[in-house]
């Protein structure tokens, strides 16, 4: 079955528990049309390069998804229906990554590296 990575960014006004319903609510999109999502990523509230929809900041979220073609297209026309997702993109892969993504390794050092500003 072929291999996606779904990232989609939420408006920056909603809580966490809003943006993680979003993602309950993709998941079950996937699920419900035979497919299967492997992994789910909140990369957190993040700053924008440049204004998407009046927003300068938006919650990332990944889904690491296992599923046909048609359960991607159902799936990308469900979010772009959705008023509180800003941007979304689906690229297919050869093999998910094992572990946590880049973008939450980064989060991890970036915090590390406070750590030790702050113990010194």
């Amino acid at each position: 079955m072929p291999l996606y990575e779904h990232v989609f960014l939420a408006r920056q006004d909603l809580s966490q528990a809003q943006v993680d319903t979003l993602a309950a609510a993709a998941t079950e999109i996937v699920e419900s049309n035979n497919g299967k999502v492997t992994k789910t990523e909140t990369w957190g509230l993040r700053s924008l390069a440049y204004k998407i929809q009046k927003n300068r900041k938006a919650h990332f979220v990944l889904l690491n998804i296992e599923a046909s073609g048609d359960v991607i297209a159902e799936l990308e026309r469900q979010t772009q229906i959705n008023e509180d997702v800003i941007r979304y993109m689906t690229v297919r892969v050869d093999e998910h990554e094992a572990g946590p993504s880049v973008m939450m390794r980064k989060n991890d050092r970036e915090r590390s590296r406070r750590r030790e500003r702050e113990g010194e």
